[in-house]
């Protein structure tokens, strides 16, 4: 069963900008999207040092992990995680039934501002998920049975 919508350069391009806004008023260094399975779906910001791919694996692990705790303590869910360093945190942030926002950002920086922030974001980024939902309600993506060895069966040239 498909878990993200298939998505096209027009939603990239849009995710991207949601993540640049982001980041220009949350004063946050990094924006990702990912999926629930972490998987890197896009990303924004100064990356150089920091190995996204496993960023997204193990943050994508840490809010599911807090699901469990939520459950444990009988409630529904927690919408976010937030990880405090002494030199940067991580906030992730709930985006739909399929995929998760994380901001990195300086210690230095406001988790109150970052969250406010990272949650109007999550609301943009979750409706034009939506619309590329709609676009094509039974085409998407079940990255976690794509070949990682030859991803050139899920990821093709448009047909110009």
């Amino acid at each position: 069963m498909p878990t993200l919508p298939q998505l096209i350069e027009e939603d990239i391009r849009q995710l991207d900008q949601d993540l640049k806004e982001l980041l220009a008023s949350s004063e946050g260094s990094i924006a990702l999207i990912i999926d629930k399975g972490g998987f890197l779906i896009t990303h924004k910001g100064e990356s150089q040092g920091f190995e996204l791919t496993t960023i997204a694996a193990l943050a994508s692990g840490a809010y599911m992990a807090n699901q469990t705790i939520a459950n444990l303590v009988h409630e529904d869910n927690f919408s976010s995680v937030y990880q405090q360093g002494a030199n940067f945190s991580v906030f992730v942030s709930n985006v739909d039934e399929n995929c998760l926002l994380v901001v990195i950002f300086k210690a230095s920086v406001s988790v109150g501002a970052v969250k406010y922030y990272a949650i109007a974001t999550g609301a943009r980024v979750a409706r034009q998920l939506g619309i590329a939902q709609q676009r094509d309600p039974n085409a998407g993506l079940d990255l976690s049975v794509m070949n990682l060895s030859d991803p050139s069966e899920m990821f093709r040239k448009k047909k110009t």
